[in-house]
């Protein structure tokens, strides 16, 4: 292996990293549940950023509320984890990592 072309490619992968580590702090995204009716924005370092309930749900039992408001915190959530790692993917395309490493 080519030691210089490895810390090319290191190089590469820490900027990219820094950039799109920039990039998911400014993205937000909205998970929903019960259709919608709750939903859940949270921000790409997975902070809350803001939970919505439908004026429909305020008379309804206290723990279905509970159940839909976690439903759609773990939707949002999920979905962060999903940009992050398809960026990760995309960031990483091209470059050669060692087998068995991954990120």
């Amino acid at each position: 292996m080519n030691i210089a072309k490895m810390m090319q490619q290191a190089k590469k992968m820490k900027d990219g990293m820094a950039q799109m580590q920039e990039e998911l702090a400014t993205l937000e995204v909205t998970g929903e549940a019960g259709g919608g009716l709750v939903k859940a924005t949270v921000s790409g370092n997975h902070q809350v950023k803001r939970i919505a309930i439908d004026d429909s749900l305020l008379t309804d039992d206290k723990a279905m509320l509970e159940d839909l408001i976690a439903a759609a915190v773990n939707a949002g959530m999920n979905e962060i984890e999903a940009t992050t790692k398809a960026k990760q993917k995309d960031m990483m395309g091209g470059m050669s990592l060692p087998p068995g490493f991954s990120l």
